[in-house]
């Protein structure tokens, strides 16, 4: 059996990003988004709505960051999608974020959350509120790289968005290997 519960935004994992960028005077502010991923090879795709501080910037400037919200953040991480940058104007600072100038876009990067995509604007369809960006550079922290100078999940400690339960979940455990484990079946 299977029980039905008709049209949701349910879906596993939910990825937590932190989207910023700077305004017009290069003051940054900061967003949880939840609906978004990988668009094509270098693109991604995000859900924000117009009406956001954040958005508004992204549109100003044409260009933003991607950061995965971690375990160790994840206070910050909630806080910047409870409260408006244009109510709470040191949204980012009381947030405890501290920017670091990306050096190929000018958009912000969050220097306590160690991955980030480093975006240029492509388009934004605001019947939709869907946008999308070029990834023009992936940096991360050497903190989380592993002995082969590649980004370590378990080091990351990335987070996900439970919609059902509004909780956010850890990732972590590996369970099997990506191309190999099916050739089993071949």
């Amino acid at each position: 059996m299977r029980k039905n519960f008709g049209v949701n935004t349910w879906l596993y994992p939910m990825p937590v990003f932190i989207v910023a960028a700077y305004d017009e005077n290069g003051k940054p502010n900061a967003m949880n988004a939840a609906w978004g991923g990988v668009y094509t090879d270098n693109m991604v795709g995000i859900c924000l709505a117009e009406g956001h501080k954040t958005t508004q910037n992204i549109l100003a400037t044409k260009a933003f960051t991607v950061s995965m919200a971690t375990a160790g953040q994840v206070v910050a991480c909630d806080y910047v999608g409870l409260v408006s940058g244009k109510r709470e104007p040191d949204k980012f600072a009381k947030a405890g974020f501290h920017a670091l100038k990306s050096e190929f876009v000018n958009a912000p990067i969050i220097e306590e959350l160690p991955m980030t995509l480093e975006c240029e604007l492509v388009s934004y369809d605001k019947e939709s509120n869907h946008l999308v960006g070029r990834i023009v550079n992936v940096s991360a922290a050497e903190e989380i790289l592993d002995e082969n100078g590649k980004i370590d999940p378990a080091r990351l400690k990335p987070i996900t968005f439970d919609p059902i339960h509004h909780q956010y979940l850890a990732i972590g455990e590996k369970v099997g290997n990506a191309f190999s484990d099916g050739k089993a079946l071949k």
